[in-house]
């Protein structure tokens, strides 16, 4: 059997990305029972809520499941950025009668210094925690392997590969550009090489001595089988899952994603602060005019983000939402998400076949 599934726990090399805002404890659940592994987003909540989270898996489901930290650097006030970026939404906010707020708020702890979170997590143990947007200190490292939970990262690049191999992460999820939702880049000020996720997946699995899981513009089983036949050991899916019941994704995300309009996806810092790919919308299009430099940085960003978003939506318009999605995201099916898993892994069995056949 794969070695990383041992560790694990699960018999279906696919992993259900852990999407903050969309992502929910019936999902993780879903996906772990169905022989996944189900992921809990929880950059987006404090220690309690993400506790929260972890008992609601517990109470339907007794198999393994990720935890998702965000690991950015804690932000640093810019406070001309910020209201330069609030003075370039004001006329948006006003075409919903809103105004913008009056300055932005750090609403997203990183988890770099978030004690809360790591106390909580050591004493809740649960099987897996995985990092975006960088690694914690070496000493949170050793805390959380300590107590024996899995670790995975991301990386957008060989470079943060090696980095995450050196830290003693257990695996690393090779975050193709063709990723929906944000970049785990480490640096988001440096050059981006864009790489796609088979040729990243190929090059980290050649080069590092670590597990390595493909993620983005994965949908179906056949890319599954794509990412394993170049040495993966698992998929990770998120796009495929946004329109599952179990999905805290609202109505407007989802038609959006099941329409025409999943054919189109563009990367943006406009809606968080941060690259991150989302289907084309109204807010989109504001930041496809602006310099990046001219947006707020994140998570500040992210506080307008929200709050045009709310002002929109009471008026109707829906454009202006967090709707992430891969590439691929026109392949999305609205399923439950055991009955997701299963057709994944029929698909997935049959495509294996016409290889070795």
């Amino acid at each position: 059997m794969n070695p990383l599934l041992q560790k694990l726990g699960i018999t279906i090399p696919i992993i259900q990305a852990p999407m903050a805002g969309t992502s929910t404890p019936a999902m993780a659940a879903a996906v772990s029972n169905a022989g996944g592994l189900g992921s809990l987003g929880v950059g987006a909540t404090d220690a309690a809520g993400a506790r929260d989270m972890i008992v609601k898996v517990r109470s339907t489901s007794n198999r393994a499941f990720n935890v998702n930290l965000f690991c950015h650097k804690p932000a640093v006030p810019d406070p001309a950025r910020e209201a330069g970026w609030i003075e370039h939404l004001r006329p948006v906010f006003a075409q919903y009668d809103a105004q913008p707020p009056s300055r932005l708020r750090e609403i997203y702890k990183s988890f770099l210094d978030n004690d809360e979170m790591l106390e909580m997590l050591l004493a809740e143990r649960p099987a897996v925690v995985s990092f975006h947007f960088g690694l914690p200190s070496a000493d949170r490292i050793a805390a959380l392997r300590d107590v024996g939970i899995l670790l995975l990262a991301s990386a957008t690049n060989l470079t943060d590969g090696r980095t995450i191999e050196a830290a003693g992460i257990d695996a690393v999820v090779a975050q193709g550009y063709e990723a929906g939702g944000h970049r785990g880049v480490f640096d988001e000020d440096a050059p981006d090489e864009k790489l796609g996720t088979m040729a990243l997946t190929r090059l980290l699995v050649r080069e590092l001595n670590i597990p390595v899981v493909a993620a983005g513009g994965i949908m179906d089983g056949a890319g599954i089988a794509a990412a394993l036949v170049l040495g993966a050991s698992a998929a990770q899916m998120g796009t495929a899952f946004v329109a599952c019941p179990e999905s805290s994704a609202d109505s407007a995300y989802r038609a959006r994603l099941l329409s025409a309009g999943a054919q189109h996806t563009t990367m943006t810092r406009a809606i968080s602060g941060r690259p991150a790919r989302s289907l084309a919308n109204a807010f989109t299009a504001i930041g496809d005019a602006i310099a990046d430099k001219e947006i707020a940085g994140y998570p500040m960003a992210y506080d307008a983000g929200k709050a045009l978003n709310a002002a929109a939506k009471a008026k109707g318009e829906t454009g202006f939402g967090a709707q992430w999605a891969g590439q691929a995201a026109s392949l999305a099916r609205a399923l439950p998400a055991g009955e997701l898993i299963a057709q994944l892994k029929t698909e997935m069995d049959a495509a294996l076949r016409s290889v070795v056949g």
